[in-house]
């Protein structure tokens, strides 16, 4: 009641609160409006404000700020330019030499090659060794395996990493080769690593482990830079082998109960495909540190393997860098001349992307989709389940997958490119995370990730056409509601 009749008395202060209000939302969406590069995530955020007063406001400032115009990422801008120019020797003769050796065998893909070096510096190279790793199982083995034998440098970045017993054996190992004078340096995502603890942390710093969080958190609740999490798996050992793929470090993905069973995919690789993804640690070591670190021979150890022959390049994306993912996959799906096979955990692509894999479809090619059959989100769920009878009605062949969560994201194409990465196909991969997909054009590595597809169709159920048009209409209307949310998803 005091504030009713305050406000009785002074009727003019609430029309003045209300007028600045307005005028505060104005200002916000000519804000939104200017800083917003798609169409679809500025409605979405003018939604939000005009619809959920003051709630819509806190969630564009939590989600929706575009920090790449901050000095935050200007920083890191400057610091990628710093260190590419150190390497710029490296990088160049590897890519016009693989280019030089090799143009025939990639004439379906050279503009993809072409974008994704000129864009982003990331050089095609050859020379390279590359074993596809299916699930925790074999990734950790493996992974255990190499860093045993690492004598200069050990390099991690993960988006995930549990003080679980995978993640503590891990750390144990890491120590290992410290206190053996092995440069180790760890960079971890503040936010998706949550759960690692001061405990696992101050017992690998003590040993002379050198750690990092990527966009420091301290109020998590109200972290400003949630967008930007560094999604990447990467291990770099001695610059010649590199993991990356799918797999966090973690217990889930070892798969200790069958019950919830977890497919994913990551890439073994050694050779000078490791340039790339050296480069992309150092940039965020110096980024996370505001430390440059001495650059050697020993971070890039080109060499000519006798025994691998496989052509690798790297795409990557984040805020710090143009959207090579996204237009690195389109174009690579536009080049495709008999199949595109995609899985991904989160569907609910880009425009481009989507009119892409309309178009090949269209065009007679045989596109399958690969999906979880329930994801982890009811709303990310249903946004994605929003695109499916779309693509049905455009020739795409959807399979949910049934055995438990397919967590892995791959595409090949026709039987010479495979890309397995880190990104899903959702808008925060393709625009707003730190991503690192990796593309083999290979014809052994093709035909295994085919292999892999198509043994895991048998644990999956194909969507009909007819009968998902059946789904009831509350559903449809549900799955609609939440696609007009998925540029913020």
């Amino acid at each position: 009641m005091m504030i009713k009749d305050f406000l009785d008395q002074f009727p003019y202060i609430l029309l003045g609160v209300e007028i600045l209000y307005l005028a505060g939302v104005l200002f916000l969406a000519a804000k939104i409006i200017i800083d917003t590069k798609t169409t679809s995530k500025t409605l979405a955020y003018l939604m939000l404000i005009v619809f959920l007063p003051f709630v819509g406001i806190i969630i564009y400032f939590v989600f929706g700020v575009n920090y790449r115009k901050n000095k935050f990422y200007t920083f890191k801008i400057e610091g990628n330019e710093e260190i590419f120019h150190k390497i710029l020797k490296y990088v160049k003769q590897t890519h016009y030499v693989t280019l030089d050796n090799r143009k025939g065998e990639l004439d379906n893909f050279i503009t993809t090659i072409n974008f994704l070096y000129h864009s982003g510096h990331s050089p095609l190279t050859q020379w390279n060794e590359v074993e596809v790793l299916v699930n925790g199982e074999e990734k950790f083995a493996k992974v255990f395996e190499v860093i045993q034998k690492a004598k200069h440098h050990i390099h991690l970045e993960y988006y995930i990493y549990e003080n679980d017993d995978i993640g503590n054996k891990l750390a144990d190992l890491l120590i290992l080769k410290a206190n053996e004078g092995v440069i180790v340096r760890f960079l971890y995502d503040d936010m998706g690593s949550g759960k690692i603890g001061k405990k696992l942390l101050n017992r690998l710093k003590e040993a002379g482990v050198e750690t990092s969080p990527v966009n420091k958190i301290t109020f998590r609740i109200f972290a400003n830079r949630v967008n930007y999490r560094d999604h990447r798996k990467i291990i770099i050992v001695d610059g010649k082998y590199v993991f990356t793929g799918g797999i966090n470090v973690s217990d889930k993905y070892i798969n200790p109960n069958p019950k919830q069973y977890w497919r994913d995919i990551h890439l073994y690789i050694k050779g000078n495909g490791a340039f790339y993804f050296q480069f992309l640690f150092l940039s965020n070591w110096t980024f996370a540190t505001e430390k440059i670190p001495q650059i050697s021979q020993e971070y890039f150890a080109y060499e000519n393997l006798d025994s691998g022959n496989k052509m690798v390049q790297v795409a990557a994306s984040g805020p710090d860098t143009k959207p090579s993912i996204m237009l690195s996959t389109t174009s690579a799906i536009l080049s495709a001349k008999e199949k595109v096979y995609i899985v991904t955990p989160y569907f609910i692509p880009v425009e481009t992307v989507l009119n892409a894999i309309k178009q090949v479809a269209l065009s007679g090619l045989d596109v399958r989709l690969m999906v979880p059959k329930s994801g982890d989100s009811l709303v990310v769920n249903a946004a994605a389940y929003s695109y499916y009878e779309e693509l049905l009605e455009n020739n795409v062949r959807i399979f949910f997958y049934k055995k438990g969560f397919i967590h892995a994201k791959t595409m090949v194409i026709d039987n010479n490119f495979s890309c397995v990465g880190t990104a899903n196909m959702d808008v925060r991969s393709q625009e707003l995370n730190f991503e690192v997909n990796t593309l083999v054009f290979d014809q052994e590595v093709n035909q295994k990730l085919q292999n892999v597809f198509l043994s895991d169709m048998d644990d999956c159920d194909e969507i009909i056409f007819n009968e998902w048009k059946k789904r009831s209409k509350h559903k449809v209307l549900f799955e609609h509601l939440a696609r007009l949310l998925s540029p913020l998803i």
